[in-house]
C-alpha cells in the first residue's frame, strides 16, 4: 500500500527516541516523549495558488525534519505508524 499526499501534505515517518538515557536507564513507554522528528517519505505536489500555479514543497523524500509535538495526522502503514501533516507545519529540516 502506499500513499501519496495531496496538495502542500507530507508524509513523514517519526524518529523514535531512545528508549535509554545517556547514565544507561531505560524508560517505561509511558516516560517517554512523542516524537518530534522524523523522515520525508512523500510529498504532495505543492499548494496550489488561486492563479493555478503551484508551489513546489520545499521539503524531499528522504529529508529530516522537526514538527510540533502535536503535528499531523496518526496514520499506519503496514503496521509502522506515519503522520501526514501540511508542510507549513513543519518546523524545520535538519542539515548534516
Amino acid at each position: 500500500m502506499a500513499v501519496k499526499p495531496l496538495e502542500d501534505r507530507v508524509l513523514v515517518k517519526p524518529i523514535e527516541a531512545e528508549s535509554k538515557t545517556a547514565s544507561g536507564i531505560y524508560l517505561p513507554e509511558t516516560a517517554k516523549e512523542k516524537p518530534m522528528r522524523g523522515t520525508i517519505v512523500a510529498t504532495g505536489p505543492g499548494k496550489l495558488l488561486d492563479n493555478g500555479e503551484r508551489v513546489k514543497p520545499s521539503v524531499r523524500k528522504g529529508d529530516t525534519v522537526v514538527f510540533g509535538k502535536y503535528a499531523g495526522t496518526e496514520i499506519e502503514i503496514k503496521n509502522v505508524k506515519h503522520l501526514i501533516m501540511r508542510e507549513t507545519e513543519l518546523l524545520g529540516v535538519i542539515e548534516g
